[in-house]
């Protein structure tokens, strides 16, 4: 890979004596390196320093550069129940006795949006995909802190509310084409913002009929839209949809138009090798979600899921924001499934799922993902000079088994300097964690 070409005009930020990783397979680790950015994009990388000047410069001997952290697949807004929906053995749509989504006033869902997303984007998150209700709201609470967002309206027909209380599964359609209308209203809102994008989150195929699911289809095809859904999350599913159809999830999705590349598929637990190997021909993207996945006791075969073929991309979905920790986790259940340590699950592989695969699932792969000249100036800076980063002999493999989301100092998107010093930069840090405690306590004394 070549620098940029020599201007005279001086860099507008110069990132100096960094360990990199870059996610660029062709040089993918540099020490005591230098990252020159312009304009809002990369403009230097490389071992030595430009010969022009920077406007600014941050010296970062000691520190892990990385690209921005790609989360393909969060509901920022269900912080609210943090730290109980976990250990009720299901998500909490449809558990009886927790708030819903129906429960949320506009204000109550941008407070736990702020949190949630803040709370990703001081993990180190430059992208997170989001989707739940209220999307008109949240999407501009998530965009005033200075990430990029995709995005989305839940879309279903199904009554949650319903489901809940008495079990009874009914799909509405008339409903779900008002969120199909709202989700595409959100498309147009958001046209012309650098850094958000718009989604259509087709909950599974479970919750949405056919007619639905094709009036998705469609609407992504003509628009050119992703679709971020739930595709073999639970047996329940599995079982609902056989009932319905004959069909599994994925063959649900290719009859209604929607098993392409457009398609991010979350969590893909019950998905078999038939499946995988249908979803891989279609490009389909697999969102794996191992922390979520193993607290309610299940793992997605991973292993099997690569060797089809597809992109796996990660994310944190509800229970926190720390990509980090995602990694981890990857990589820990893919081994645990394989039993064994082997060259083909290693730290360098689950690294790039959170950064390029992700961007890649994203449609955003040409822009971000990885740190090369010419892309978009999303970086993330850790302090790893913190004991549990020390000594830091194989970067990437110290930052997966040992790193931590409140490692991350200094978060850069677009060029702009969006967390500084393990602080945003565009919003109270106390005041949005009050604003979503006080938010919690009215929801959850009404529920």
């Amino acid at each position: 890979m070549q620098t940029a070409p020599l201007a005279s005009a001086p860099l507008d930020l110069l990132v100096s004596g960094a360990t990199i990783l870059t996610a660029d397979p062709t040089r993918p680790c540099l020490t005591h390196a230098f990252l020159g950015i312009r304009d809002g994009r990369i403009a230097w990388l490389d071992t030595v320093a430009p010969p022009q000047g920077a406007s600014a410069t941050l010296e970062a001997d000691g520190r892990l550069v990385t690209p921005g952290l790609v989360n393909v697949h969060t509901h920022s807004v269900l912080t609210m129940v943090r730290g109980v929906a976990a250990d009720l053995g299901f998500a909490p749509s449809y558990t009886p006795g927790i708030p819903k989504a129906s429960d949320l006033t506009p204000e109550q869902a941008r407070a736990f949006a702020r949190l949630g997303a803040l709370e990703a984007l001081l993990a180190g998150s430059t992208v997170i995909g989001d989707h739940f209700t209220h999307a008109d709201v949240t999407t501009a609470a998530i965009a005033e802190l200075g990430l990029r967002v995709a995005a989305s309206w839940r879309i279903l027909d199904v009554d949650f509310d319903r489901v809940a209380s008495s079990g009874e599964w009914v799909h509405d359609v008339d409903a779900g084409m008002h969120l199909l209308d709202q989700g595409l209203q959100l498309v147009d809102a958001w046209s012309r913002h650098s850094r958000v994008t718009v989604q259509l989150a087709a909950h599974a195929a479970d919750t949405c009929s056919d007619t639905l699911l094709h009036a998705v289809a469609e609407a992504s095809r003509t628009r050119g839209l992703r679709v971020n859904t739930h595709l073999g999350q639970s047996r329940a599913e599995v079982e609902r949809v056989q009932a319905r159809r004959g069909r599994t999830s994925a063959q649900v999705f290719a009859e209604a138009g929607l098993l392409n590349d457009q398609l991010l598929a979350g969590h893909c637990i019950y998905v078999d090798e038939d499946d995988a190997r249908r979803m891989a021909r279609a490009g389909v993207h697999v969102v794996h979600i191992p922390k979520c996945n193993a607290a309610s006791g299940r793992l997605a075969p991973t292993p099997m899921l690569r060797r089809a073929g597809l992109n796996i991309a990660l994310a944190t979905d509800t229970q926190h924001g720390d990509m980090i920790e995602v990694m981890r986790w990857a990589l820990a259940t893919a081994r645990i499934q394989e039993g064994k340590v082997d060259e083909q699950w290693q730290p360098e592989h689950v690294f790039h799922m959170a950064t390029q695969g992700g961007a890649d699932a994203m449609g955003m792969g040409e822009d971000i993902g990885s740190l090369a000249v010419g892309k978009a100036a999303d970086l993330v800076i850790l302090d790893a000079r913190r004991p549990h980063l020390v000594p830091l002999t194989r970067p990437v493999g110290t930052l997966v088994h040992t790193g931590q989301g409140r490692d991350v100092d200094t978060v850069i998107v677009a060029g702009e300097i969006v967390v500084r010093g393990g602080r945003p930069v565009h919003a109270d840090l106390e005041a949005v964690c009050a604003e979503a405690t006080e938010a919690a306590r009215a929801l959850w004394a009404a529920a």
